[in-house]
């Protein structure tokens, strides 16, 4: 068996880690790590997040000795990837919005993109989109409250439909008979609340959340690691002692709880 770390800023990366355990049952042992206390990290400035980032994963791979890291964070992918290659021997599997097969599948050429402002405001995010969507009119909305409101969920609130209605209203335009037809969920959290999105959108679009290629990818990363056999793993990694997400991570099937300062 292969330990894969799952690394969020906090519960969205849950998305990837229930997809990694439904492909790679008896292959893998999946941990967690919550940054709690950076969250979230689309109030950070990049530089200092970057090296907040690149410092934690350093802990965090003390702790936990992973052979695969996923980073389950469109903003900490698109910003700290490539420092965390040159910094760390662990292979590293990212998270970036899903503009190219959006780009592919769109019948009508009009794509929305729900990301954090963020990512939104990243140049990657802009290359993507000028790489693979060039032909499509491609909707960038930078939701504010769409992380936090998943985050609530999951701790049983209740999720408001007007709240959440007006949260993903700026990415279904019609233009000249056309409109969106495809939306990107460019945000881990995001799939957390797929349901709510499709009951409140204004017509039925082709949602597309990435946890399954992100997984997948995952898994062939974890099959070029040495096999160690047997293992025991599901911790969770905090880097606060926050008792609501203890809860919700201990309802997902993890066990023991390690604080990382």
């Amino acid at each position: 068996m292969r330990r894969i770390l799952v690394f969020d800023s906090g519960l969205g990366g849950l998305t990837v880690a229930r997809a990694l355990l439904a492909a790679g049952q008896g292959r893998v042992v999946i941990d967690y790590a919550a940054d709690v206390a950076g969250f979230p990290y689309g109030d950070w400035e990049e530089g200092a997040l970057r090296a907040h980032i690149v410092s934690l994963m350093g802990r965090l791979i003390d702790a936990a000795f992973p052979d695969v890291v996923v980073v389950a964070c469109n903003t900490a992918s698109v910003i700290s990837l490539a420092a965390l290659r040159a910094e760390h021997e662990v292979p590293f599997v990212g998270t970036v919005p899903a503009i190219k097969p959006a780009a592919a599948q769109t019948r009508t050429g009009i794509i929305g993109v729900l990301a954090t402002p963020g990512t939104v405001k990243r140049e990657y995010t802009t290359a993507l989109i000028h790489t693979f969507a060039f032909h499509c009119k491609v909707i960038l909305h930078g939701a504010p409250r769409l992380a936090r409101m998943a985050e609530d969920k999951l701790a049983g609130c209740l999720v408001d439909p007007e709240a959440l209605r007006q949260e993903i209203a700026p990415v279904f335009t019609e233009r000249e008979g056309r409109r969106t037809d495809t939306v990107v969920l460019g945000c881990t959290h995001y799939p957390l609340l797929r349901a709510e999105m499709e009951d409140v959108a204004p017509w039925p679009v082709t949602f597309i959340d990435p946890s399954a290629a992100i997984a997948r990818r995952a898994l062939e990363v974890a099959e070029s690691c040495d096999d160690h056999g047997e293992i025991r793993g599901g911790k969770v990694f905090l880097t606060a002692a926050e008792e609501r997400l203890r809860n919700v991570l201990e309802k997902e099937g993890f066990g023991e709880m390690v604080v990382i300062r």
